[in-house]
């Protein structure tokens, strides 16, 4: 758990960036885990299971990318000063790990 909290504690705000999603990252961790390989077929697995999930999550949630999510750029002071004012990283974000989760478990991951 530690180490698996360790290697994802920088996928938050959307990679620091505003782009994709820390939670739809996180996911592809988990698919990664589940499916992950070096060889080429598992690695094929993978990627199609990951991408499967992409468009889950695009479909239920409108888009993967953190901006377009909260509607402003985190990455800005006035995007972070509205993020914060309306506790969308308590909020929003919370809803984005909650769904990511229920597409992975609704996806048997």
């Amino acid at each position: 758990m530690q180490t698996g909290l360790k290697i994802a504690s920088g996928l938050g705000s959307g990679v620091r960036s505003a782009e994709i999603c820390g939670a739809v990252s996180g996911a592809v961790l988990v698919i990664g885990l589940k499916y992950g390989s070096d060889n080429t077929d598992s690695k094929t697995l993978c990627n199609t299971k990951t991408e499967e999930f992409i468009k889950m999550f695009r479909e239920i949630n409108g888009s993967i990318v953190c901006r377009d999510i909260l509607g402003c750029d985190i990455t800005t002071p006035h995007g972070k000063e509205k993020a914060l004012a309306e506790q969308y990283f308590t909020t929003v974000c919370l809803d984005m790990v909650v769904s990511a989760a229920q597409i992975l478990e609704d996806l048997y991951y």
